[in-house]
């Protein structure tokens, strides 16, 4: 490990130490998933920086990485932490863990902070010439994902905004289609840098960042505790929802009587 990486690593173990400490005073765990944004940018930003590769590819994936992360974690401070609203997932998360497994869960999101960016080492050193046709394809992944996974926030943000839709789940725009497609398009944007490594030394690794996100989306963090909260909160109106709504990738609604 480089002196760089060691003081990244032992940063955001700090970081995500303090965030702990601050939500067992707050009971709002909200702006873990805030500072996970950040971090992906501010660690990627520093891995673009000290590259080798070709300079425009670095600040082109380093752009990109920096405009998800302010993204992400501008729409997450707004519109959760600012609020005050916690995720209905960590209120659970306190209530059925200790404070110890609750800590190891900040530890774990300060691990995933230092390690996906890694992934993102073989296109940021690719000696491979720029722009060539697999940059271009990763960028128009990257901008459909973008998109997607901001209409998913402001659609879902508006219909939450209204007092009428208070207990009710939201059926429209993209959750139409999918009962999470933010969560998709999120997995999404990760899949763009992947062709981006094509011809890179070590390219195959690239793999991993949008492998791991899928599992943590659909089959750890992601889906399944969001799913419990939201069947606790709104009970059959849910269930019908999961009955004839895709859980991920966004597809046309399933029709039929209730069961």
């Amino acid at each position: 490990m480089t002196p760089g990486l060691g003081i990244a690593a032992v940063s955001i173990w700090a970081v995500f130490t303090f965030l702990w400490i601050r939500q067992r005073q707050t009971r709002n765990a909200t702006s873990v998933d805030a500072a996970w944004a950040l971090g992906i940018g501010l660690q990627t930003a520093y891995l673009a920086w000290s590259a080798e590769g070709l300079p425009l590819r670095r600040a082109l994936i380093g752009g990109l990485v920096g405009i998800w992360s302010l993204r992400l974690a501008g729409h997450l401070y707004f519109d959760r932490v600012r609020t005050g609203v916690e995720d209905g997932r960590y209120a659970r998360f306190r209530r059925e863990w200790s404070p110890a497994v609750f800590y190891l869960f900040y530890m774990v999101q300060g691990l995933l902070v230092f390690l996906l960016p890694l992934t993102f080492r073989a296109a940021l050193g690719s000696p491979a010439p720029f722009p060539s046709r697999w940059d271009a394809i990763g960028l128009g992944l990257w901008t459909l994902a973008l998109f997607g996974e901001s209409l998913a926030d402001r659609q879902l943000a508006r219909f939450r905004a209204d007092p009428a839709n208070k207990g009710k789940t939201c059926r429209v725009g993209l959750w139409r289609f999918s009962r999470h497609p933010n969560y998709f398009f999120e997995w999404l944007l990760w899949c763009a840098y992947v062709p981006m490594s094509l011809g890179a030394p070590g390219g195959g690794w690239s793999l991993a960042g949008p492998l791991l996100l899928l599992v943590l989306l659909t089959r750890v963090s992601g889906i399944p505790p969001t799913e419990a909260q939201a069947l606790a909160s709104r009970g059959d109106d849910y269930r019908d929802y999961q009955r004839t709504t895709s859980a991920f990738v966004p597809w046309f609604p399933r029709r039929g009587p209730r069961p």
